[in-house]
């Protein structure tokens, strides 16, 4: 028998496979089709301080590999996530989820975050710094040390829950950025999110997008993902999250081998809602074919 369970800043997970933020909702939307508790945990919408209507439509463009999506956060604001979507999503998942939290300003952070910790099925914070700073002249949190680091602490403070910090890939030194977050108290790293892409319709001579420009994911960003993951393995001595382009069992082994204890999967959810548990049914396959016996043994394996 082969084993899947690895384990995320401390609590045990049956499996790494978790749904990355935005492609699973709150979770009972799937918890129609497949029981969801077959995941190791999932992470859910990204959640705001007030609701968010989220960006004009078109905001989602299929290319080669991949998708385009400008979403723009569309949530009912962290108040609403307690009173009306956990108490569903209960009712269908009985393990630690993980709270993705957004915020244009620290104080959003702090607020969402205060307020989720007191929630007992929140096990991990997943904090986005990928949103544009309102005090900072609109600059990513996450492309700054200074700025992650920041958010990193402030969140800390308020929390009693593990906080792994969701990255940025459209940065120039990545390494620099998630030791400034351990530094700051961390304690786990999530990479990648979306990379940044834009399509142009050919007959409008317009960006397909309304927003122009949008978050690349699917296949096509899994070496770009696999890199990152590698570089910060090497520099930090806190658990990784992977994610990027993920869609099937041997995606995840490379992954872990690259330095993940984890790994989300995104676009592949928008495209097969049973991809996720496909993915762990055939895990043991993969793992049997690469001579595996227990993932937890080889995070990291091929540094």
């Amino acid at each position: 028998m082969v084993s899947l369970k690895t384990n995320l800043c401390g609590i045990e997970l049956d499996n790494p496979i978790i749904p990355a933020s935005g492609t699973f909702g709150f979770g009972y939307e799937f918890a129609e089709i497949y029981d969801i508790n077959c995941l190791g945990t999932f992470s859910f919408k990204g959640t705001t301080k007030e609701p968010r209507f989220g960006n004009p439509t078109p905001r989602i463009a299929e290319c080669e590999r991949g998708m385009i999506n400008a979403v723009g956060l569309q949530n009912p604001g962290v108040d609403k996530v307690i009173s009306e979507e956990l108490p569903k999503l209960r009712k269908c998942f009985h393990k630690p989820v993980m709270a993705n939290v957004s915020g244009f300003s620290i104080e959003d952070y702090v607020e969402a975050c205060k307020k989720l910790d007191k929630e007992d099925i929140v096990g991990w914070f997943e904090i986005n710094i990928s949103c544009p700073n309102v005090h900072g002249g609109g600059m990513s949190f996450g492309v700054s040390p200074e700025l992650a680091g920041n958010v990193t602490r402030a969140v800390k403070a308020v929390t009693t829950k593990p906080v792994i910090i969701k990255l940025s890939p459209n940065v120039t030194d990545i390494v620099a950025i998630a030791k400034a977050c351990e530094e700051a108290g961390a304690d786990g790293i999530s990479l990648i999110n979306t990379l940044l892409g834009m399509k142009i319709d050919l007959r409008r001579k317009k960006p397909v997008i309304a927003n122009k420009m949008g978050g690349f994911s699917g296949p096509a960003i899994k070496p770009v993902a696999v890199r990152m993951i590698y570089q910060v393995y090497d520099a930090v001595k806190i658990p990784i999250v992977g994610g990027g382009g993920v869609s099937c069992a041997e995606d995840v082994i490379e992954m872990m081998l690259a330095g993940a204890s984890a790994v989300e999967v995104g676009a592949a959810n928008l495209v097969d809602p049973y991809a996720c548990k496909k993915i762990i049914e055939d895990l043991p396959r993969a793992m049997e074919k690469y001579g595996i016996k227990d993932l937890k043994d080889i995070i990291g394996g091929a540094h």
